[in-house]
């Protein structure tokens, strides 16, 4: 057993689980920053509400994310501590200012908003809310700058084979940054939007007529609506400013360099051939796309023997992102019809909707998987090779330790999406009959005058 190709899967098993649960806190904390602030605007109980009901799944969601993200960073050290002695003058310090800069706030403030409602003023408790929310994105931007810099690394010198800083604001804004950024913050919108609004058809499926299962549901809908137009074009922006040629090409299976290329919908890459089996295709699609113009120039795979990543992962990852997105469109304006001229949900959408409450857990792993193998057979852009930093592990000890983490991981993601199902059934029960944590009559679930 190659004990490379087993920490590349160990790793892609962990980062992928990983990820599932700050593409939902980075949004969530805004989410219900929105349900908090509506509540002090209006003193709709309802909007409280929703807030708890969704305050439960944030703070579930940030202890799997810790629990995972502490387990990923274990690997650094057991599978690739080629990384860190080559690069660990730049990554070390920006996963420390991640850390110190979000976590810590995000950890500390948290239980204000699981438990502080009427415990502390109304105006502390939107301060807590507010400042977790904007933890989870300044804890993005650090992740996302490091990220960006291992795809288009900027702001360094090699000394003696390890990466120096020569200008830390070039090394966290690199030339892919402020785009990936952009991408991920939306990624994480629409996620948590479909998330919202499945959730909210499965109460609405159930009989729930409430008005927080309606002001969820409205807020999910409406937001993946705006959102997802908003992706696109971010998306198209981030690939125009940021082409890189080995990923382009296999992200479009192009084999040769040349202009007029097609927009290939479905094909099977075959490297060994150099050749697309059962291809379907736009004629000038790729072109158009890419570089705008029908004549553009598009890289071909040819170009780059032997440095370019594996075809068939980076090509399917990028449709299935792709293909997600277009359905994240069609549904969510669908709804938003609806919704907006009907002022209903019909079954069949509703039905929909339900499974499309995933469809985020589909879209962001997938983008991921484009942006990370895309990027082989580089760790770090021109700087270090994947297997020049893999550790001298047994291939034995490291499928062992791979077959236990994908074993945790499913019966994890099994307890949490029946902790999600609980949640919206039991809030489909109760209805806008439950009182709000702290509050003994009708009077108190109004915010109090001057906070």
């Amino acid at each position: 057993m190659d004990p490379l190709i087993l920490s590349r899967i160990q790793f892609g098993a962990n980062i992928s689980f990983h990820i599932l649960f700050p593409a939902i806190t980075i949004a969530l904390g805004w989410v219900l920053l929105f349900f908090k602030l509506r509540y002090n605007a209006t003193g709709d109980s309802a909007w409280m509400r929703a807030y708890f009901t969704w305050v439960k799944v944030f703070a579930l969601s940030f202890a799997m994310g810790v629990v995972s993200g502490v387990t990923m960073s274990f690997q650094f050290g057991t599978n690739w501590p080629g990384y860190m002695e080559t690069v660990g003058n730049i990554a070390g310090p920006l996963l420390a200012y991640e850390v110190l800069t979000a976590f810590f706030l995000e950890a500390a403030f948290l239980g204000i908003m699981l438990f502080g409602f009427r415990r502390v003023s109304n105006r502390i408790h939107t301060l807590a809310t507010v400042l977790v929310a904007g933890g989870t994105t300044v804890s993005a931007f650090w992740i996302i700058a490091l990220n960006s810099w291992m795809q288009t690394p900027a702001g360094f010198e090699m000394i003696d084979g390890k990466a120096h800083a020569l200008d830390w604001w070039a090394v966290i804004f690199n030339p892919s940054m402020p785009y990936r950024l952009v991408h991920m913050l939306l990624a994480s919108g629409l996620t948590v939007s479909f998330l919202i609004a499945g959730c909210s058809a499965l109460r609405y499926l159930y009989g729930d007529r409430s008005e927080s299962m309606w002001k969820a549901l409205r807020t999910g809908v409406f937001a993946a609506a705006i959102l997802i137009p908003i992706q696109i074009f971010a998306g198209d922006q981030h690939g125009l400013n940021t082409l890189q040629p080995q990923k382009i090409a296999a992200m479009e299976a192009n084999w040769n360099t040349g202009a007029h290329v097609p927009l290939v919908l479905f094909a099977l890459p075959d490297e060994a051939a150099k050749e697309n089996r059962f291809e379907l295709a736009i004629p000038d699609g790729a072109s158009l796309i890419l570089r705008h113009s029908t004549s553009g120039v598009v890289p071909g795979l040819n170009d780059y023997p032997g440095n370019h990543p594996p075809v068939f992962p980076v090509f399917w990852g990028f449709r299935v992102m792709v293909g997600t997105g277009i359905l994240m469109l069609i549904v969510s304006w669908s709804a938003a019809f609806f919704l907006k001229r009907r002022r209903s949900l019909p079954k069949p959408l509703a039905l929909i909707m339900v499974p499309m409450a995933l469809s985020g857990w589909l879209a962001t792993p997938a983008g991921w998987y484009t942006t990370e193998i895309g990027r082989q057979p580089w760790l770090v852009t021109g700087i270090l090779k994947t297997a020049d930093a893999v550790g001298p592990v047994a291939g034995s000890h490291v499928a062992l330790a791979l077959a236990v983490y994908l074993i945790l991981y499913v019966l994890l993601l099994i307890a949490y999406l029946g902790v999600l199902v609980h949640l919206a059934l039991k809030a489909a029960k109760e209805g806008d009959t439950s009182p709000l944590p702290g509050v003994m009559n009708a009077a108190m679930s109004q915010p109090a005058a001057g906070e």
